[in-house]
Parts: structure tokens; C-alpha cells; sequence
């Protein structure tokens, strides 16, 4: 294998190593996978950001982002009071089973909601900020003239992990077809993102 291609490799394993674990993105991707609603557009949004991210750490970002500890903390705040909204939210469906018999009967949320709350639950989460820019963009940096093809896997990494989410949920419907299964899952979520809004609230008082 070719020292370049090696680089890439080494991007698509730190990549995937870093979005596989379940939070506020992952979490509203499986779900919106499993509602087969605006599967497309969340999967598009989510790979297109996290490149995004990861092409501006690979070009030096992340060092400006260390050095600009006022701006994550305002971002902690904001992601964190977002979060706790949401968890909130999913908690209530959780507990009334009367939202989920709702959500059963087909109602869907519109595309524009739906993006938006995808762009909140990346764009506003700052270990978003310290994984793709910071410590992908500094790992990058190490790999000298060959870390466009580290991003490069990096990235792609990122795309086969959210298309293989959102798009490979769907195997788990016929789970899915109980209410009780709902109920749990959006324990899980509600859970998720409220831990998730309390350490941000917490990263925030400390001062990014």
C-alpha cells in the first residue's frame, strides 16, 4: 500500500472511530432512518458538515478555534440549552404514549424542520468542533504533503457511517412496529441528549 493511501486509510479508521458512538447526531439520524422521513436530506447534511469541518481543520482551522475559547463557550451554552429541549422533547414521548400513537398515524414533519434541526444538532455541538477540527485537523497535520488523502478518509468515513445509519435503520422496523420499542428509544435519546446539554453546560462555566 502506497504511503498516500495509507494516510487515507489511517483518516477512514480515526474517522469512524470518532462517529461511532451514539449522541445527538447519530441519535436523530437512526431516528429519522427509522421514520424513513427526509432520509436523504439528514444523511446529505450531516456528511456534507463533517467535511466541511474536516477540510477546515486539515487547512489549519483548529488552532483557531483553541484560541478562541469566548467563542465555545457561547456555543456550549447555546448547543446545551438546544439539547436539553430536544431531550426533553423525546422524554415527553417516551412517557405519553399518546405522542407515539400521533406519530403512528403518519404525521410528518416538514423538510425545512427537519433540516434545521439537523444543522442545530451538528453545527451547534462544540465536540463536534474538537473532533473533526481540532484533533482530525491536527492528526492531519502530521501526515505533511499526504494529509488531504488522511482527510480524505477521514470523510469518506464520515459518508459511509451516516448513509449506513440513516439508510440501514429501516432493517430494524419490524422492531420498530411495537410502540414499547419507540418508548425505548426515545428514553435512550432523551437520556443522551440531556447528559449531552449537562457536560456542555458544564465545558461552558469552565470556560470552553
Amino acid at each position: 500500500m502506497t504511503p498516500a493511501l495509507l494516510a487515507a486509510a489511517a483518516g477512514l479508521g480515526l474517522g469512524l472511530s470518532l462517529i461511532v458512538a451514539i449522541g445527538a447526531q447519530n441519535a436523530f439520524v437512526l431516528r429519522q432512518g427509522l421514520r424513513l422521513e427526509h432520509v436523504a436530506a439528514v444523511v446529505t447534511v450531516c456528511l456534507v458538515s463533517d467535511a466541511v469541518l474536516i477540510v477546515a481543520g486539515t487547512a489549519g482551522a483548529g488552532a483557531l478555534v483553541t484560541r478562541a475559547p469566548d467563542v465555545l463557550t457561547v456555543v456550549c451554552f447555546a448547543g446545551a440549552a438546544f439539547l436539553l429541549v430536544y431531550g426533553l422533547m423525546a422524554a415527553r414521548r417516551a412517557l405519553r404514549p399518546a405522542a407515539l400513537v400521533t406519530e403512528a398515524a403518519g404525521r410528518r414533519v416538514g423538510l425545512v424542520a427537519t433540516v434545521t434541526t439537523c444543522l442545530a444538532l451538528t453545527w451547534l455541538n462544540p465536540h463536534v468542533y474538537l473532533d473533526t477540527v481540532v484533533l482530525l485537523g491536527s492528526l492531519a497535520g502530521t501526515y505533511g504533503e499526504r494529509r488531504w488523502w488522511f482527510a480524505g478518509g477521514a470523510a469518506l468515513g464520515s459518508a459511509l457511517w451516516f448513509a449506513g445509519l440513516g439508510y440501514g435503520a429501516r432493517l430494524l422496523r419490524p422492531v420498530f412496529a411495537r410502540p414499547s420499542a419507540w418508548r425505548v428509544l426515545d428514553a435512550v435519546i432523551a437520556v443522551v441528549m440531556v447528559a449531552l446539554a449537562t457536560s456542555l453546560a458544564v465545558r461552558g462555566a469552565a470556560g470552553g
